[in-house]
């Protein structure tokens, strides 16, 4: 570790090998927690690479419980969080609503770090027992449509460097690796980020990690499509910017997202169900289908965003939806 830590003071990169290597190194407690400081602000201040990313991905995955869902190709929809919103939980609702509609969805997800409530909050207050247990998962994908992974189950590497990021008590390369570390490896991801310099980042690890993505943003900060601004959109393919206006929607209420909306996890808990169960506002409800939208446009290309959003609408409107909720909460309490 003395060497890397050298090459970082010199501004040096490291190969996604190194940092695989000294990633799985720690979870073998082989070195001191002051050189694994050291290490974590080295990379801090200059700012991690692309390959220094896949790299510590790569030994979270390699040190990890692995869950085999590759047969479903299935869809994670995900926010990097720290948008400082805190808004209900839009993309785990957008989940269900892509469920609904037909296509296999693998949620990853924590307990909330900076918002009221977490996906692992508000699936559990619906009763879930969370687990990683290979069977279980594959039945709820396949009997439901959707499968929840709640993340403190599978990467264990996580536990050895939690207390200095706790100490620390800012920001740092493993907040970034949250999003991309889904145990199942999904096929498929729609990613929203908080700003444009995220945006690249993300665009770059998933071209080389080779799946299909989807990263969103929107202009006002939303790690998401939140339709209170424009939005700007980042595929394999293209790079386009969106006004609520161009698919149909009009501005979303920011007091329906977010705030005034929910203070607790119940309250939380109450607006995804409502929603769900098409007694969200407008707002709430469009948000939601936008999002599920541009997720099925990730996995069907060649349909126009309208017709994706037409097939999100329709899973809420005809309760697939919800009643994909209700059979998912059945298998899995």
């Amino acid at each position: 570790m003395q060497h890397i830590l050298t090459r970082l003071v010199a501004q040096e990169e490291l190969t996604a090998a190194e940092t695989e290597k000294i990633l799985v190194n720690i979870t073998q407690e082989a070195y001191p927690m002051e050189q694994i400081t050291a290490f974590i602000m080295g990379l801090q201040m200059r700012g991690v690479s692309v390959d220094e990313l896949l790299g510590l991905r790569s030994g979270i995955l390699k040190t990890g419980v692995p869950v085999d869902l590759s047969p479903y190709q299935p869809i994670d929809i995900v926010g990097t969080g720290g948008d400082g919103k805190n808004t209900f939980n839009i993309s785990t609702c957008s989940c269900f609503v892509v469920a609904g509609a037909g296509y296999k969805v693998a949620k990853h997800g924590n307990y909330a770090a900076t918002s009221v409530s977490g996906a692992s909050n508000v699936i559990e207050g619906h009763g879930v027992k969370f687990t990683n247990d290979n069977d279980k998962l594959r039945r709820s994908i396949e009997e439901s449509g959707i499968v929840y992974l709640h993340a403190p189950l599978f990467a264990r590497a996580m536990k050895f460097v939690a207390p200095i990021r706790k100490a620390l008590k800012i920001p740092t390369c493993f907040n970034l690796l949250g999003p991309i570390v889904n145990p199942c490896r999904p096929a498929y991801q729609m990613l929203g980020v908080a700003n444009l310099n995220q945006m690249r980042l993300y665009s770059n690890v998933y071209q080389k990690m080779g799946i299909g993505y989807g990263i969103v943003n929107s202009i006002d900060g939303y790690d998401e499509i939140s339709l209170t601004s424009d939005f700007k959109v980042t595929t394999k393919t293209q790079e386009k910017i969106y006004s609520p206006a161009d698919l149909g929607f009009e501005h979303a209420n920011v007091a329906d997202l977010s705030g005034m909306s929910y203070q607790t996890v119940d309250d939380a808990k109450k607006v995804f169900d409502d929603v769900l169960s098409g007694n969200g506002t407008k707002s709430q409800t469009d948000v939601v289908v936008a999002n599920a939208g541009f997720a099925i446009s990730i996995m069907e290309p060649d349909k126009s965003i309208d017709e994706c959003i037409a097939i999100a609408r329709e899973s809420l409107d005809s309760k697939k939806a919800l009643n994909t909720l209700k059979k998912y909460v059945e298998l899995n309490s």
